[in-house]
């Protein structure tokens, strides 16, 4: 409700609780691979494929300027878009869903791999937990 209701300070602490935790929720140490079910079925409907849909969101992670996120989101329509946001934006501010996050700011990957935004987007899909995102998708 404080992501959606407030502004100035407090939003930004908790909209940045809320993002991060969504964004842990997006990984698990035994996820990667591909969707299945109708999550898969939702992102080809979408984007024509998964290839098709990991590269556009690869783009947006990586074409976020400074700090912010991508995300996989559920707009008012019920159609998956992909979308990003800076700082402490969240796609709830705009009554999205949001199903997926991959967290683009510098202290995301900076430890492992300093300033090689790509090579983290890369690694990011041999973590990313499908359930998490089919529970999200509802």
């Amino acid at each position: 409700d404080l992501v959606k209701t407030t502004s100035g300070v407090t939003f930004n602490n908790a909209a940045q609780v809320w993002n991060h935790t969504f964004y842990w929720h997006s990984m698990s140490p035994t996820g990667g691979g591909e969707p299945t079910g109708k999550l898969a079925a939702a992102i080809n409907k979408a984007f024509g494929s998964f290839a098709t849909f990991k590269q556009k969101f690869s783009d947006a992670a990586g074409g976020q300027f400074g700090s912010g996120w991508a995300w996989l989101i559920k707009d008012a329509d019920g159609n998956l878009r992909i979308t990003t946001t800076s700082n402490a934006g969240c796609p709830l501010t705009e009554g999205h869903v949001p199903v997926l996050t991959c967290d683009v700011w510098e202290h995301a990957y900076y430890v492992d791999y300093r300033n090689a935004r790509p090579t983290y987007i890369a690694a990011f899909w041999n973590v990313v937990n499908w359930e998490f995102a089919t529970a999200n998708l509802g």
